[in-house]
């Protein structure tokens, strides 16, 4: 027995450090170490079980062609040579008669680094000239919000929140999606700290929160204008805070007065006196941090929404103190190092899809139309928007589909060849957190399963065999690491820290208070509350409208139920999909099952105008009427009809930054 060190880089904030024990090569235990404070020596189940994902029967342990219909399970394993020459082949066929953009490579990051997430990959499909791809899935609407108003700042560290007095969790379940942080808040409630949950389910810490806010989805938005202006109205607005780090002060304080508290309440479907409460326990409280999360971006206001609720704490000049603020996502911490290096190509001025559409872009798209899909890193069949209608065009006898994967997923079932892929226990990664504010060096730990290439290999060898080669190009891991980190200005600094401890924290340190160590990086160093390009993009979605302006609820008489699918706390999105037995079950009110005559257990069809699902039904108290769940990441296996919430999605995107709008979905329920 060995244990040897690395780090989880699977899409979660907190970016735990990993002891690994291993028999050999073959891994045997994982436990978290304590390099970092907010991992505290464990770790979540999903990661604790991960030797299942990595040994499964599920496991892709050599290349794969298709030897019968898309979808029929019929495959012929080939050497690496033999499945790399076809590809290589009819990429170049698909670029010598259509053009590069002919190719959309087609990835999402969130679980990797600046080695597997970008590197030799986006080099490759950036010097075959092939379509570039905006990762629109999550966190497009938040960045833009974040910037817009903020520039590039560090938020709140999430161990700091332990010196709050108020802790608001705003769109966010870290129960599922962020452990770590749970402790730090049991210990600042503990000390005195209110807590208050805004979610339209009651999560496990909305059961224990002070005050629990069961917004419908979508309504965030006013109800943060409600509370702006609140704020400005009652007194409670700090306008000296405002005056000195602020522009757009008036025209906020315009855009809010929309909203009262009554108004923004009855939208929202809850209680005015709990908006009422909420606002002045938030303006009585300091350290008052603001946790906002992910899930109110995804509808149609969802740039707005975030926007509004970051601007609270500036309103409220919450800010300035150790735990006070707000907390997005921390990896605009300010290391001074880029990726781009290690691309070691500028992007081209190629046409940009967005991958929440791509069900219309393999559809409709033509000059020239899409004839292959190359999927790293992601497994769309079972997380993109308008599944029904994907899975059609994926059948396509005309599109050959590439994926390099792990596991035998939804996309890989309607793959041409399937490309086996190697876990983080099996590649070196350089990733920093978004939660804590940390960047991690972890080599591999474990010995490749089967002929399993990392993402570096395989690119190399497709950049050699199309002779995109260049002479001083970075080919390995090590190559790309060196240059990311040379020449940058915080370079020397993160190359002692990674050498000594494997671990690095930025300039300004890994806890630093927003106003007093960091300061917005916009070009005045103010905040800007509303700024003049969101403000543009808002308006091209939101005729007559602008940054702010509320787009209403659009269910209807036929479909009246706001679905909403939040992540599982047993996957990673759909990672780890295939260990899940369990059938899909949709969680209802019992107000809405029992209108419908619905019981847990019943068969139950769940449909609109895109689609339909076929599963078990659940009846929950933690919903309120109105709205029913159906879990994001399952895998078609897990429906009677082989569809997920994915096929009752919309392709319709935010207000801001082409952001998918999943909880846009209004669906009707019946029993079958």
């Amino acid at each position: 027995m060995e244990q040897r060190s690395t780090a989880c880089p699977l899409d979660c904030p907190d970016l735990c450090g990993l002891t690994v024990t291993v028999e050999g090569e073959r891994l045997v235990r994982v436990d978290g170490d304590r390099r970092g404070p907010l991992t505290e020596g464990f770790v979540c189940g999903k990661v604790r079980k991960i030797a299942d994902h990595v040994y499964g029967e599920h496991r892709v342990r050599a290349p794969k062609l298709r030897v019968g219909p898309k979808g029929s399970g019929q495959w012929r394993e080939v050497t690496w040579d033999e499945a790399l020459g076809l590809v290589v082949d009819r990429l170049a066929t698909i670029r010598a008669r259509s053009g590069g953009e002919a190719i959309l490579p087609y990835h999402y990051d969130g679980s990797n680094g600046w080695i597997t997430g970008y590197g030799l990959a986006r080099r490759f499909f950036r010097r075959l000239g092939a379509s570039n791809l905006a990762t629109t899935f999550c966190a497009a609407a938040a960045t833009r919000a974040t910037h817009g108003l903020y520039g590039v700042m560090p938020g709140v560290a999430l161990e700091d929140f332990a010196h709050a007095k108020l802790i608001v969790l705003w769109g966010v379940n870290p129960s599922a999606t962020g452990i770590h942080l749970v402790p730090v808040i049991e210990r600042a409630r503990e000390a005195g700290a209110k807590l208050v949950v805004v979610d339209p389910r009651r999560t496990p810490l909305a059961r224990r929160a002070d005050l629990h806010l069961a917004l419908r989805p979508g309504t965030d938005l006013p109800v943060a204008l409600a509370v702006i202006h609140a704020l400005f109205t009652r007194g409670h607005a700090d306008r000296a805070f405002l005056a000195e780090h602020a522009v757009d002060v008036d025209e906020l304080a315009r855009r809010a007065s929309a909203w009262t508290l009554e108004a923004a309440a009855h939208e929202a479907g809850v209680d005015p006196a709990l908006l009422d409460q909420f606002v002045e326990l938030y303006a009585a409280s300091s350290p008052a941090v603001i946790r906002a999360g992910w899930g109110m971006e995804r509808n149609r206001n969802g740039g707005s929404a975030i926007a509004a609720v970051l601007a609270v704490p500036a309103v409220a000049g919450k800010f300035g103190v150790r735990g006070g603020g707000y907390t997005m996502s921390n990896g605009d911490a300010r290391w001074g190092v880029s990726p781009e290096p290690g691309i070691g190509e500028p992007a081209p001025a190629t046409r940009t899809v967005n991958m929440s559409q791509l069900s219309t872009a393999l559809r409709t798209l033509r000059d020239p139309r899409i004839e292959c899909l190359f999927v790293y890193n992601c497994n769309p069949a079972a997380t993109a928007p308008d599944q029904r209608a994907l899975i059609e065009e994926l059948r396509r006898e005309d599109l050959f589909v590439v994926v390099h994967e792990q596991v035998m997923t939804d996309t890989c079932e309607l793959a041409d060849v399937v490309l086996p892929a190697t876990t983080f226990l099996e590649h070196r990664e350089l990733r920093r957190g978004y939660g804590t504010m940390r960047l991690f060096d972890s080599p591999p730990v474990i010995a490749p399963v089967g002929e399993a290439r990392t993402n570096t290999e395989l690119f190399a060898a497709l950049l050699e065999r199309m002779g995109l080669v260049r002479d001083g190009d970075a080919m390995t891991d090590d190559a790309v690491v060196s240059k990311i980190l040379a020449g940058a200005p915080e370079g020397a600094s993160l190359r002692t820290q990674l050498a000594e401890h494997a671990v690095a924290s930025p300039a300004h340190g890994p806890r630093p208070v927003p106003f007093v160590d960091v300061f917005p990086g916009t070009p005045d160093r103010k905040i800007h509350l509303v700024p003049e390009a969101l403000d543009r993009e808002a308006a091209e979605q939101v005729p007559g409208g602008g940054l702010y302006s509320y787009r209403p609820d659009p269910r209807t008489d036929e479909f009246p139920l706001a679905l909403i699918s939040p992540s599982l706390a047993t996957q990673i999105s759909s990672t780890f999909g295939q260990l899940r037995t369990a059938p899909a079950e949709l969680e209802l009110s019992r107000a809405d099952a029992a209108a419908r005559g619905i019981s847990t257990g019943d068969p139950v069809r769940v449909w609109n105008q895109h689609g339909e699902v076929h599963c078990l039904a659940k009846v929950s108290t933690d919903l309120r009427e109105g709205v029913c769940l159906l879990p994001k990441g399952l895998w078609r296996k897990h429906a009677h009809n082989g569809y997920t919430a994915n096929a009752l999605i919309p392709p319709a995107v935010a207000d801001l930054g082409g952001q998918a709008t999943y909880n846009d979905a209004r669906v009707q329920v019946a029993k079958r």
